[in-house]
C-alpha cells in the first residue's frame, strides 16, 4: 500500500512539474509570438478611443470565416492571406488604424506592411479579439448583431479564449 502512494505521489508530482513548465501565460506567448514591430495598443486604451473618435479604422486581418464568426463592431474585413495594396488605397496615410487577429501575430504582419507603404498611425491590438473578448468588451456576427461567439482558430489556440463561445 506503501509502494503505491509512493509510485502515485512521484507520478502526480511528475505531471504537476510537467504541466507547469509547459505552460505558458498568455502574456508569455505574445511575448514569444510578437516582433514588437508594430506599435500595440490594448483594449482598454483602444475601448474609450472608439467611443469618442469616429476616424479610426478597424482593420480585421483574420479569415472570412473567422470575421463572419464574430469581429470588433464597426472593423472593416481584411483578409490576412489576400492582402495587396488595392484594400487600402481610400485610406489617407496619417489615419488612426488599428489591426487585430485573433491573437495579434497576423495582425501585427499586417501592420508592418502598412508601415512600409507610408501609413504613419497604425497600431497592433494587443492579444487580439481574445483579449478584446476576454476583458468583456463586445463582438458582432455577420449580421452585425451582438454575440459572444468567437471563432478561436484551431482547439489549440482556444484555450486562450476564456470567455465567450468558441468556435473552430
Amino acid at each position: 500500500m506503501e509502494k503505491r502512494k509512493t509510485s502515485i505521489l512521484i507520478f502526480v508530482l511528475c505531471v504537476s512539474t510537467f504541466a507547469l513548465s509547459a505552460q505558458n501565460t498568455y502574456d508569455e506567448k505574445l511575448a514569444a509570438l510578437y516582433k514588437n514591430s508594430v506599435p500595440l495598443i490594448n483594449s482598454s486604451e483602444l475601448k474609450p478611443l472608439l467611443s469618442t473618435s469616429k476616424n479610426i479604422i478597424l482593420l480585421d486581418t483574420r479569415s472570412k470565416e473567422e470575421f463572419d464568426v464574430s469581429h470588433l463592431p464597426n472593423a472593416t474585413f481584411l483578409e490576412y492571406d489576400a492582402f495587396n495594396a488595392d484594400k487600402v488605397k481610400g485610406i489617407k496615410r496619417n489615419t488612426p488604424i488599428v489591426v487585430y487577429c485573433s491573437v495579434g501575430y497576423r495582425s501585427e504582419r499586417i501592420g508592418e506592411k502598412l508601415l512600409k507603404m507610408g501609413f504613419t498611425n497604425v497600431q497592433n491590438l494587443y492579444g487580439g479579439i481574445f483579449e478584446w473578448v476576454n476583458e468583456g468588451n463586445r463582438v458582432v456576427n455577420q449580421s452585425n448583431i451582438l454575440t459572444d461567439s468567437v471563432h478561436t482558430y484551431n482547439k489549440n489556440w482556444s484555450q486562450w479564449l476564456v470567455k465567450g463561445t468558441k468556435i473552430y
